[in-house]
């Protein structure tokens, strides 16, 4: 028996003992191929499809550490809980964890103990563990970017650090023995073709090997009602909400100010339910998380962050009491229901299209274009002000919103991170094409305006926009408010 057939017998066996499954499911078993042989990946599996196992199975069976750099704490916990409980050898970093732990962690990363650290990207360039990920006898094998649609998404302005994490690998080898390697392997539910440029751009990935899989879930009914006033929409949810029978939902909305109103006169109407937003503290987001994962909540009402790779099976439902503005948004968050299999309804509540009745959708959009533009004109102000070449850390004492600047010159490919900290800027700004850029942020918010309005079956828009275009040929899903129309 050749080494390599030797190598899959053990990869087998490990995932049939540790796992519990009897075989792997498409392409679970070219994934971790690739990984193996130490190739940088773009992987596009929809929710539940077994993605973590991708890189976590690979990792115990590779020389070294594993980075996984992942958005979110309860995210991380979540997947760390359940290889602990597999006697995995894993660790996670945040800044929530006490003194003492963390001097245990990175007394273990020290001493090469750990075959998977979590943290999020902020950890990771934090000096006190960059300092200690570069140090020349510490091997790693390889960066996870988990939930790489939060690059897109979140990159420009949320969680601006996102767009130094394609210096990082560079950074990292300067500092190992040469014959060292790090392969990246970036996974996400939701990548269009244009969102797959940026991360593999973002990351600087090289020979890309890319598995994309069909967003279609045939157990997800996709629905969309006309709320024509807002108590209309009040109404529209409350029905939906009884018709589902006290089962585990999500209602997802767009504000923290609304989250917590709407969760209020709900609670008013006896459900068990709390609002859930990024203004709550860590220890409450975690209470409300652990009392929903144990039915003790019947329904969350979040914002997007909520659900982010918490696993939960049985989640029924999924209510936008607000249409998201991307498509890619919508897809995740209707993807944390159903991870069964079994039947899951979702409904997003949208006004009408004048606006006459209920112009709050229509305001709410202008005021998130109004906020990006701002943005956008102040990184031009703020360019004049900051030198051509120069350090994060430094800079930062003088202009605090200089990592979004820098993260906003970054996507517009006038800047390059000479590593994690240093940047060197690549062109004159003063003909920034600001109007350029807001254009194309209402061409991506379009996108989800037509999926709403349109009279085809919506499966169909989906895998046409996610660029599954012979997938979509003649597709009818048979089970979308507008197939049920037409069909009826």
């Amino acid at each position: 028996m050749d080494n390599q057939n030797e190598q899959w017998l053990k990869i087998r066996q490990t995932f049939q003992e540790i796992w519990g499954y009897e075989e792997f499911r498409p392409p679970q078993k070219d994934i971790i191929e690739s990984l193996l042989k130490g190739q940088d990946s773009l992987i596009i599996m929809p929710t539940g499809a077994g993605k973590s196992l991708c890189f976590q199975l690979p990792a115990l069976f590779k020389k070294g550490l594993t980075l996984v750099i992942s958005p979110l704490v309860a995210l991380m916990e979540n997947q760390v809980k359940e290889l602990k409980n597999k006697q995995l050898s894993v660790e996670l970093l945040h800044n929530e964890i006490s003194r003492k732990r963390r001097k245990i962690i990175l007394a273990k990363i020290e001493n090469n103990q750990i075959k998977l650290l979590y943290l999020s990207p902020e950890t990771l360039l934090s000096p006190p563990v960059w300092q200690l990920l570069i140090q020349s006898h510490i091997e790693i094998n390889g960066l996870i970017l988990d939930e790489a649609h939060c690059l897109v998404q979140w990159g420009e302005t949320f969680r601006p650090t996102y767009s130094r994490l394609g210096a990082v690998r560079q950074a990292l080898l300067k500092n190992k023995p040469t014959n060292q390697k790090i392969a990246i392997a970036a996974f996400t539910a939701t990548a269009d073709l244009q969102s797959q440029a940026i991360i593999k751009r973002s990351l600087q990935l090289k020979n890309t090997q890319v598995f994309s899989i069909s967003p279609y879930r045939n157990n997800l009914n996709l629905n969309i009602k006309i709320a024509w006033t807002p108590r209309c929409r009040r109404h529209q949810l409350l029905t939906f909400i009884k018709q589902q029978q006290q089962q585990s939902g999500l209602v997802y909305i767009r504000s923290r100010k609304e989250s917590e109103e709407l969760s209020q006169w709900l609670q008013e109407s006896s459900y068990k339910v709390a609002a859930y937003h990024a203004g709550l503290s860590p220890r409450e987001r975690r209470e409300i998380e652990d009392k929903w994962l144990q039915d003790q909540l019947q329904f969350v009402v979040c914002t997007s962050a909520f659900g982010l790779g918490i696993n939960k099976s049985d989640v029924r439902w999924i209510v936008h009491y607000q249409s998201p503005f991307l498509l890619s948004e919508y897809l995740q968050e209707i993807g944390r229901g159903g991870r069964d299999g079994k039947k899951t309804n979702t409904l997003t509540l949208i006004s009408e299209p004048t606006g006459w009745l209920d112009p709050s959708d229509q305001q709410r959009h202008q005021y998130f274009l109004k906020q990006l533009q701002k943005k956008y004109q102040q990184t031009k102000q703020y360019f004049k002000q900051i030198p051509r070449q120069g350090n994060i850390i430094t800079l930062k004492q003088e202009v605090p919103t200089i990592e979004i600047i820098l993260s906003l010159l970054y996507r517009w490919e006038k800047l390059r991170w000479i590593d994690p900290f240093n940047y060197k800027l690549t062109a004159n700004l003063s003909s920034l094409p600001i109007n350029q850029i807001i254009k194309k942020s209402q061409q991506e918010s379009q996108q989800m305006k037509q999926y709403v309005m349109t009279r085809s079956c919506r499966w169909q828009y989906i895998l046409n926009a996610f660029g599954f275009i012979q997938e979509a040929k003649g597709f009818k899903c048979g089970h979308c408010d507008n197939c049920l129309r037409i069909s009826n």
